[in-house]
Protein backbone atom coordinates (compact mmCIF):
# COMPACT_ATOMS: atom_id res chain seq x y z
CA UNK A 1 0.00 0.00 0.00
CA UNK A 2 1.21 3.98 -0.78
CA UNK A 3 -0.06 6.54 0.83
CA UNK A 4 -0.65 9.93 -0.73
CA UNK A 5 -1.25 12.73 1.34
CA UNK A 6 -3.07 15.89 0.21
CA UNK A 7 -3.76 18.97 2.07
CA UNK A 8 -6.62 21.57 1.52
CA UNK A 9 -6.27 24.34 3.97
CA UNK A 10 -9.77 26.15 2.91
CA UNK A 11 -12.08 27.69 5.60
CA UNK A 12 -14.15 29.22 2.94
CA UNK A 13 -16.86 26.33 3.40
CA UNK A 14 -17.76 27.78 6.94
CA UNK A 15 -18.18 31.09 9.09
CA UNK A 16 -15.39 30.02 11.67
CA UNK A 17 -11.69 30.92 10.90
CA UNK A 18 -9.23 28.07 11.65
CA UNK A 19 -9.89 25.05 10.10
CA UNK A 20 -7.54 26.06 7.03
CA UNK A 21 -4.97 25.29 9.57
CA UNK A 22 -6.03 21.65 10.10
CA UNK A 23 -3.77 19.69 7.59
CA UNK A 24 -0.52 21.35 8.81
CA UNK A 25 -1.56 20.58 12.79
CA UNK A 26 -2.34 17.01 11.85
CA UNK A 27 1.19 16.19 9.79
CA UNK A 28 2.69 18.39 13.02
CA UNK A 29 0.97 15.66 15.11
CA UNK A 30 3.52 12.95 13.34
CA UNK A 31 0.86 11.76 10.59
CA UNK A 32 3.98 11.42 8.43
CA UNK A 33 6.12 9.10 10.68
CA UNK A 34 3.35 7.59 12.33
CA UNK A 35 1.98 5.70 9.49
CA UNK A 36 5.57 4.98 7.88
CA UNK A 37 5.52 3.47 11.32
CA UNK A 38 3.27 0.84 10.28
CA UNK A 39 5.85 0.01 7.24
CA UNK A 40 3.28 1.48 4.65
CA UNK A 41 5.08 3.90 1.99
CA UNK A 42 3.85 7.38 2.49
CA UNK A 43 4.75 10.59 0.32
CA UNK A 44 3.57 13.72 1.13
CA UNK A 45 2.12 16.13 -2.26
CA UNK A 46 1.66 19.17 -0.07
CA UNK A 47 -1.08 21.48 -0.01
CA UNK A 48 -3.66 22.29 -2.81
CA UNK A 49 -3.37 25.99 -3.57
CA UNK A 50 -6.98 28.24 -2.03
CA UNK A 51 -7.75 30.96 -3.78
CA UNK A 52 -7.92 34.57 -2.45
CA UNK A 53 -11.33 36.36 -2.30
CA UNK A 54 -10.58 39.91 -3.74
CA UNK A 55 -10.66 42.70 -0.93
CA UNK A 56 -14.26 43.21 0.34
CA UNK A 57 -15.59 39.83 -1.63
CA UNK A 58 -18.16 38.56 1.33
CA UNK A 59 -18.89 35.22 -0.70
CA UNK A 60 -22.11 36.62 -1.75
CA UNK A 61 -21.30 38.19 -4.83
CA UNK A 62 -22.30 35.80 -7.28
CA UNK A 63 -24.75 33.10 -5.09
CA UNK A 64 -26.68 35.07 -2.50
CA UNK A 65 -26.77 31.53 -0.62
CA UNK A 66 -23.82 29.65 -1.82
CA UNK A 67 -21.00 31.93 -0.30
CA UNK A 68 -17.30 31.78 -2.21
CA UNK A 69 -18.67 29.04 -4.82
CA UNK A 70 -16.22 30.22 -7.24
CA UNK A 71 -12.98 29.97 -4.69
CA UNK A 72 -13.89 26.76 -3.12
CA UNK A 73 -15.08 25.15 -6.68
CA UNK A 74 -11.72 26.05 -8.33
CA UNK A 75 -10.05 24.06 -5.18
CA UNK A 76 -12.46 21.14 -5.11
CA UNK A 77 -11.95 21.01 -9.01
CA UNK A 78 -7.95 20.51 -8.47
CA UNK A 79 -9.05 18.27 -5.82
CA UNK A 80 -10.68 15.76 -8.29
CA UNK A 81 -7.64 15.57 -10.23
CA UNK A 82 -5.17 15.11 -7.51
CA UNK A 83 -7.03 12.36 -5.78
CA UNK A 84 -8.09 10.87 -9.29
CA UNK A 85 -4.26 10.67 -10.33
CA UNK A 86 -3.70 9.19 -6.79
CA UNK A 87 -6.13 6.62 -7.61
CA UNK A 88 -4.57 5.63 -11.31
CA UNK A 89 -1.04 5.47 -9.73
CA UNK A 90 -1.88 2.68 -7.35
CA UNK A 91 -1.67 4.51 -3.94
CA UNK A 92 -4.51 5.54 -1.85
CA UNK A 93 -5.12 9.46 -1.61
CA UNK A 94 -5.91 10.55 2.41
CA UNK A 95 -7.21 14.43 2.22
CA UNK A 96 -6.55 16.68 5.25
CA UNK A 97 -9.05 19.30 5.57
CA UNK A 98 -9.98 22.24 5.93
CA UNK A 99 -13.25 22.47 6.34
CA UNK A 100 -16.14 19.84 5.03
CA UNK A 101 -16.61 21.61 1.73
CA UNK A 102 -13.80 19.91 0.01
CA UNK A 103 -15.96 16.65 -0.09
CA UNK A 104 -17.66 17.36 -3.20
CA UNK A 105 -14.05 17.19 -5.15
CA UNK A 106 -12.64 13.90 -3.10
CA UNK A 107 -15.71 11.87 -3.61
CA UNK A 108 -16.11 13.02 -7.95
CA UNK A 109 -12.16 12.45 -7.94
CA UNK A 110 -12.75 8.36 -6.71
CA UNK A 111 -15.81 8.51 -8.62
CA UNK A 112 -14.17 9.36 -12.22
CA UNK A 113 -11.82 6.22 -11.69
CA UNK A 114 -13.94 3.72 -9.73
CA UNK A 115 -16.92 4.69 -11.90
CA UNK A 116 -19.27 3.18 -8.83
CA UNK A 117 -18.22 4.12 -5.40
CA UNK A 118 -19.62 4.01 -1.76
CA UNK A 119 -19.58 7.00 0.59
CA UNK A 120 -19.33 6.41 4.61
CA UNK A 121 -20.25 9.36 6.16
CA UNK A 122 -18.96 9.92 9.93
CA UNK A 123 -20.54 13.01 10.79
CA UNK A 124 -22.49 15.23 13.50
CA UNK A 125 -24.24 16.95 10.46
CA UNK A 126 -25.73 15.68 7.25
CA UNK A 127 -24.37 18.44 4.73
CA UNK A 128 -26.68 17.63 2.56
CA UNK A 129 -28.63 21.37 2.04
CA UNK A 130 -28.57 22.91 -1.11
CA UNK A 131 -29.15 26.56 -1.83
CA UNK A 132 -32.59 26.20 -1.61
CA UNK A 133 -32.94 24.57 1.70
CA UNK A 134 -29.64 26.39 3.35
CA UNK A 135 -29.46 28.47 6.28
CA UNK A 136 -26.39 29.58 6.30
CA UNK A 137 -25.19 29.59 3.02
CA UNK A 138 -22.29 28.09 4.19
CA UNK A 139 -21.00 25.24 1.11
CA UNK A 140 -19.57 23.15 4.07
CA UNK A 141 -23.01 22.22 4.59
CA UNK A 142 -23.91 21.36 1.03
CA UNK A 143 -20.94 19.24 -0.05
CA UNK A 144 -22.92 15.87 0.16
CA UNK A 145 -25.59 16.86 -1.62
CA UNK A 146 -23.11 18.14 -4.64
CA UNK A 147 -21.50 14.47 -4.50
CA UNK A 148 -24.88 12.92 -5.10
CA UNK A 149 -26.53 15.47 -7.50
CA UNK A 150 -28.92 16.37 -5.31
CA UNK A 151 -28.10 19.58 -5.33
CA UNK A 152 -25.81 22.65 -5.41
CA UNK A 153 -24.83 22.17 -8.66
CA UNK A 154 -22.12 24.98 -8.78
CA UNK A 155 -20.05 23.14 -6.49
CA UNK A 156 -19.98 20.22 -9.10
CA UNK A 157 -19.32 22.43 -12.18
CA UNK A 158 -16.01 20.90 -12.79
CA UNK A 159 -17.11 17.31 -13.06
CA UNK A 160 -17.04 15.95 -16.81
CA UNK A 161 -19.75 14.72 -18.37
CA UNK A 162 -18.93 10.88 -18.46
CA UNK A 163 -18.31 11.18 -14.85
CA UNK A 164 -21.77 10.22 -12.63
CA UNK A 165 -22.81 11.45 -9.32
CA UNK A 166 -22.80 9.34 -6.83
CA UNK A 167 -25.34 6.91 -5.78
CA UNK A 168 -27.53 8.39 -2.79
CA UNK A 169 -28.23 4.41 -2.31
CA UNK A 170 -24.57 3.58 -1.71
CA UNK A 171 -24.00 6.73 0.67
CA UNK A 172 -24.78 6.24 4.29
CA UNK A 173 -24.14 9.22 7.13
CA UNK A 174 -23.31 8.07 10.89
CA UNK A 175 -23.52 9.81 13.73
CA UNK A 176 -25.77 12.55 12.75
CA UNK A 177 -27.07 14.72 15.79
CA UNK A 178 -27.74 18.34 13.84
CA UNK A 179 -29.85 18.32 10.62
CA UNK A 180 -31.44 21.27 9.31
CA UNK A 181 -35.45 20.70 9.20
CA UNK A 182 -35.79 20.82 5.53
CA UNK A 183 -32.24 19.31 4.92
CA UNK A 184 -33.56 16.10 6.94
CA UNK A 185 -36.61 15.77 4.04
CA UNK A 186 -34.57 16.31 1.32
CA UNK A 187 -32.22 13.34 3.63
CA UNK A 188 -35.39 11.38 3.63
CA UNK A 189 -36.75 11.79 0.07
CA UNK A 190 -32.78 10.96 -1.20
CA UNK A 191 -32.55 7.01 -0.32
CA UNK A 192 -29.65 7.99 1.56
CA UNK A 193 -29.03 6.14 5.01
CA UNK A 194 -29.05 7.96 8.32
CA UNK A 195 -28.10 6.24 11.22
CA UNK A 196 -28.21 9.11 13.80
CA UNK A 197 -26.88 9.07 17.09
CA UNK A 198 -30.53 7.85 18.60
CA UNK A 199 -29.59 4.85 16.08
CA UNK A 200 -26.26 3.97 17.54
CA UNK A 201 -27.66 4.59 21.28
CA UNK A 202 -30.13 1.97 20.52
CA UNK A 203 -28.59 -0.93 18.12
CA UNK A 204 -24.58 -0.17 18.89
CA UNK A 205 -22.21 1.11 16.68
CA UNK A 206 -21.17 -1.96 16.01
CA UNK A 207 -24.26 -3.17 14.37
CA UNK A 208 -24.98 0.05 12.79
CA UNK A 209 -21.16 -0.17 11.08
CA UNK A 210 -22.09 -4.02 9.86
CA UNK A 211 -25.20 -3.07 7.72
CA UNK A 212 -22.97 0.44 6.75
CA UNK A 213 -20.27 -1.69 5.22
CA UNK A 214 -22.78 -4.40 3.40
CA UNK A 215 -24.46 -0.89 2.12
CA UNK A 216 -21.10 0.76 0.79
CA UNK A 217 -19.38 -2.37 -0.73
CA UNK A 218 -22.25 -4.36 -2.29
CA UNK A 219 -22.39 -3.61 -6.23
CA UNK A 220 -19.70 -1.07 -6.12
CA UNK A 221 -15.74 -0.84 -6.90
CA UNK A 222 -15.18 0.40 -4.02
CA UNK A 223 -15.99 2.92 -1.44
CA UNK A 224 -14.85 6.65 0.37
CA UNK A 225 -14.67 7.22 3.70
CA UNK A 226 -14.89 11.03 5.04
CA UNK A 227 -14.36 11.70 8.86
CA UNK A 228 -15.52 14.92 9.86
CA UNK A 229 -13.77 14.92 13.31
CA UNK A 230 -17.46 17.26 14.89
CA UNK A 231 -18.85 13.00 15.03
CA UNK A 232 -16.81 12.81 18.01
CA UNK A 233 -18.14 14.37 21.29
CA UNK A 234 -16.50 17.38 21.77
CA UNK A 235 -15.27 15.96 25.06
CA UNK A 236 -13.05 14.49 23.16
CA UNK A 237 -12.48 16.29 20.71
CA UNK A 238 -13.14 20.14 21.66
CA UNK A 239 -10.76 21.23 18.36
CA UNK A 240 -13.40 20.96 16.01
CA UNK A 241 -15.58 23.48 13.35
CA UNK A 242 -18.70 22.69 14.63
CA UNK A 243 -19.03 21.17 17.89
CA UNK A 244 -22.54 19.27 19.00
CA UNK A 245 -22.84 17.37 21.67
CA UNK A 246 -23.68 13.48 22.50
CA UNK A 247 -21.34 12.30 19.50
CA UNK A 248 -19.08 9.14 19.86
CA UNK A 249 -16.74 8.54 22.58
CA UNK A 250 -12.93 8.40 21.87
CA UNK A 251 -13.40 4.62 21.68
CA UNK A 252 -16.15 4.30 19.58
CA UNK A 253 -14.66 6.38 16.87
CA UNK A 254 -11.63 4.12 16.89
CA UNK A 255 -14.23 1.38 16.44
CA UNK A 256 -15.89 2.45 13.59
CA UNK A 257 -12.63 2.83 11.76
CA UNK A 258 -11.13 -0.23 12.99
CA UNK A 259 -14.11 -1.90 11.65
CA UNK A 260 -13.17 -0.17 7.85
CA UNK A 261 -9.43 -1.13 7.88
CA UNK A 262 -8.94 -4.20 6.43
CA UNK A 263 -11.47 -3.62 3.85
CA UNK A 264 -10.65 -4.76 0.36
CA UNK A 265 -12.78 -2.17 -1.30
CA UNK A 266 -11.63 1.00 1.22
CA UNK A 267 -10.07 3.21 -1.56
CA UNK A 268 -9.92 6.31 -0.20
CA UNK A 269 -9.45 8.48 3.09
CA UNK A 270 -10.14 12.31 4.21
CA UNK A 271 -10.26 13.59 7.44
CA UNK A 272 -11.91 17.18 8.20
CA UNK A 273 -13.37 19.85 10.43
CA UNK A 274 -10.29 19.92 13.03
CA UNK A 275 -9.80 23.56 13.96
CA UNK A 276 -7.04 24.44 16.31
CA UNK A 277 -7.88 27.18 17.57
CA UNK A 278 -11.08 25.90 19.10
CA UNK A 279 -8.55 22.71 20.41
CA UNK A 280 -7.11 22.10 24.16
CA UNK A 281 -3.64 21.16 24.32
CA UNK A 282 -3.52 19.40 20.36
CA UNK A 283 -5.93 16.23 22.27
CA UNK A 284 -8.15 16.78 17.96
CA UNK A 285 -4.94 16.74 16.59
CA UNK A 286 -3.48 13.96 18.26
CA UNK A 287 -7.00 11.93 17.73
CA UNK A 288 -7.05 12.96 14.01
CA UNK A 289 -3.68 10.94 13.75
CA UNK A 290 -4.41 8.17 15.78
CA UNK A 291 -7.32 7.13 14.20
CA UNK A 292 -6.25 7.29 10.36
CA UNK A 293 -3.14 4.76 11.48
CA UNK A 294 -6.31 2.69 13.20
CA UNK A 295 -7.62 2.55 9.77
CA UNK A 296 -4.45 2.09 8.32
CA UNK A 297 -4.14 -0.81 10.59
CA UNK A 298 -2.81 0.07 13.67
CA UNK A 299 -3.63 -2.33 16.48
CA UNK A 300 -2.52 -3.06 20.06
CA UNK A 301 -1.08 -6.39 19.21
CA UNK A 302 0.45 -5.54 16.02
CA UNK A 303 -1.03 -4.16 12.50
CA UNK A 304 -4.16 -5.89 10.94
CA UNK A 305 -4.63 -8.29 13.06
CA UNK A 306 -8.42 -10.22 12.76
CA UNK A 307 -10.48 -7.95 15.18
CA UNK A 308 -12.25 -5.72 11.89
CA UNK A 309 -15.32 -7.03 10.50
CA UNK A 310 -16.40 -10.13 12.57
CA UNK A 311 -20.55 -10.76 12.18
Amino acid sequence: MNIDVVGVPIDLGSDRRGVDMGPSVIRYSGLIQAIRELNISCRDLGNISVPVPQDGDNGTSHFPKARFVNEITKTNEVLFHTVARSLREGSMPLVLGGDHSIATGSILGVQSVKKNIGVIWLDAHGDFNTEQTTLSGNLHGMSLAAATGTGMYAMSSFKPEDVAFVNPEKVVIIGARDLDPEEAQLLLKSRVTVYTMEDIDMYGLRAVMHKAIDIVEDGTEGFHLSFDMDVVSPSDAPGVGLPVKGGLTYREAHLAVQMLSSRKKLCSLEFVELNPIQDNANLTGELAVSLICSVLGKRTLGSQNDLTYRK
